[in-house]
């Protein structure tokens, strides 16, 4: 049995005429399409090269663009021509200058001769399929299309909103259900000569001519009428990106292509010599008889996808940066934020890293600088305690940060006098640690001796801030796992969240905190609320401190019992 080639070909004529010659010499008769683009010096020195090949032929040439009738018609035009010129031919596939065989020629030879009333070639109706770009699924086949989809943008868009808002709907064909699929199909002859010879082909051909990009659909609707047996899958491996371009095949897919087990792939880089060293060569390959199996590959072409379109979480491509929401996780790994512990405590960060196995920075946001921990002036990753360099991006400083300490925890506090850029982020941030002590940024006022007018004010600006923040942190779109207790709560049962934190923070200690910071003293920390509250500002963060007496913490850290003798 023998198998044509029809090969569309428009540039890269030196693999071009290697793959001729690769087909045409393991007994495959071809026939070349040289699209009109293609210089007539060029086309003469192409045909020249291939002169010595009785087995193959060149049809008439048109030019060819991307989602156009024309690519259909030069399918048409070299088809026929393989009808007329080869009888002995049983089976057809369309190729193209850049589609490699990736097996023995002999063994796809075989394999079609044990399927000699077979048609190879995906179809699908427009339902069923989920790659379809640009809106236009039933749409292609309803609406005119005369303007290039990439010479005249503006004209396609154009043309296609007017059509939807008058309601223009031209009808299909009767007898046909429009059906789409990879343009790169193999057809038996009887199949490929009905579709040609039918007596109906001018209404077809006038219909086709305006659907939206019709080489992924004019076969592969027209092979349902006439086919008797249909494999709705292709022999050429493509793949494409999540634009709907091809993937295109390098030296270090090499591999890869030889585990599908499919007969030709689509398509490879020009330059790729290995590749076509490899595949096209005369040495002796095995013949496995495997059938072709793409979905072998699919889990790395979709994991590429991935990669390609969300990135690692953390991590920011210039490629993805620009486009907010793409980023997946905003940061690398987990990191916990502890609001209003600094201001209640005495050595709270000191305390904490002797506790835990992080690392604890102070107020990496404050207004004056970056506070790393240990007093660092420069951190990993060339981060710097610069103020001004850092509020440039907040996001970008909190992302490296992560990214560049992936495997240690890191811990620093956060407050209401902090850089709020970031309060949205770390909301939406599914990696962050959010622990809030409502309110705890007024004991440093109450311990400053400052004008209480000036404390007034400064009490109602950081109030503020701090609702917005804790609004920020409750909202249906936050992510973080956040915990917010008012000062009142924890002050009378300290050892319950700090404990919480420190379980979360871990690695987890077995037992209670053997020890506790030290609180700073809020003796008459509730009169001085009530005096807020007579100069007119409510400060409701902070809970309810009794005036007329002081807040004493109910609980105790538990020691682990122990026995006298």
């Amino acid at each position: 049995m023998s198998l044509g080639i029809v090969m569309l070909v428009h540039d890269a004529l030196d693999r071009a005429e290697q793959l001729v010659r690769h087909w045409a010499t393991h007994d495959c008769p071809v026939v070349v399409h040289v699209d009109a683009f293609v210089s007539r010096d060029d086309f003469a020195n192409f045909t020249a090269a291939l002169g010595d090949l009785d087995n193959v032929r060149f049809c008439k040439r048109r030019h060819c663009e991307w989602g156009t009738w024309s690519l259909v018609a030069a399918s048409q035009t070299a088809a026929e021509a393989m009808l007329e010129t080869f009888p002995d031919v049983k089976h057809v596939l369309l190729a193209s200058g850049s589609c490699l065989p990736l097996r023995p020629v002999s063994e796809m030879r075989s394999y079609l001769s044990n399927r000699p009333q077979t048609d190879f070639i995906e179809s699908v109706t427009t339902e069923d399929v989920p790659w379809t770009i640009g809106g236009l699924d039933i749409e292609r086949f309803t609406l005119r299309f005369p303007f290039s989809w990439k010479r005249h943008r503006r004209l396609f868009d154009r043309y296609v909103s007017i059509q939807r808002r008058l309601r223009i709907k031209r009808p299909i064909p009767d007898g046909i259900v429009p059906h789409l699929g990879s343009q790169w199909w193999c057809l038996t002859r009887a199949t490929l000569t009905a579709i040609l010879n039918d007596p109906h082909r001018p209404a077809y051909d006038r219909y086709f001519r305006r659907v939206w990009i019709p080489d992924e659909s004019y076969y592969q609707t027209l092979t349902r009428r006439h086919s008797t047996r249909i494999e709705s899958r292709s022999l050429t491996l493509s793949k494409f990106d999540f634009q709907g371009k091809p993937h295109v095949f390098h030296d270090d897919h090499l591999q890869l292509l030889r585990r599908s087990d499919c007969f030709v792939a689509r398509k490879a880089w020009r330059y790729a010599d290995k590749l076509y060293d490899s595949f096209l060569s005369e040495q002796k390959i095995v013949l496995t008889g495997a059938e072709p199996n793409p979905g072998k590959i699919d889990r790395i072409f979709t994991k590429a996808i991935e990669r390609r379109t969300k990135g690692r979480p953390g991590l920011y491509m210039p490629s993805r940066f620009p486009r907010a929401g793409h980023e997946g996780n905003i940061t690398a790994a987990r990191y916990t934020v502890l609001e209003g512990f600094s201001e209640l405590f005495e050595g709270f960060d000191q305390w904490l890293a002797d506790t835990i196995s992080a690392r604890v920075h102070g107020h990496l946001f404050a207004e004056d600088k970056a506070h790393f921990a240990g007093g660092a002036q420069v951190f990993f990753g060339a981060l710097t305690d610069s103020a001004s360099l850092r509020d440039y991006n907040p996001k970008a400083f909190l992302t490296n940060l992560i990214w560049n300490t992936r495997g240690e925890r890191q811990c620093f506090q956060y407050g209401p006098k902090d850089n709020q850029d970031l309060s949205w982020v770390m909301a939406k941030d599914p990696n962050a640690r959010v622990y809030v002590v409502s309110g705890a940024w007024a004991v440093p006022l109450f311990h400053s001796n400052r004008n209480f007018s000036d404390i007034r004010c400064e009490a109602a600006r950081l109030q503020k801030i701090e609702s917005e923040h804790l609004t920020a942190l409750r909202s249906s779109y936050a992510r973080a796992r956040t915990q917010i207790w008012s000062l009142a709560d924890f002050v009378l049962n300290p050892s319950e969240p700090l404990q919480s934190v420190v379980d979360d923070i871990g690695p987890r200690k077995t037992g209670a905190l053997q020890s506790m910071p030290k609180m700073k003293p809020l003796r008459g920390f509730g009169q001085f609320l009530q005096d807020l509250k007579n100069q007119g500002m409510h400060p409701y963060l902070m809970g309810d401190f009794p005036a007329g007496h002081d807040l004493v913490p109910t609980t105790r850290i538990q020691r682990k019992p122990y026995l006298v003798k």
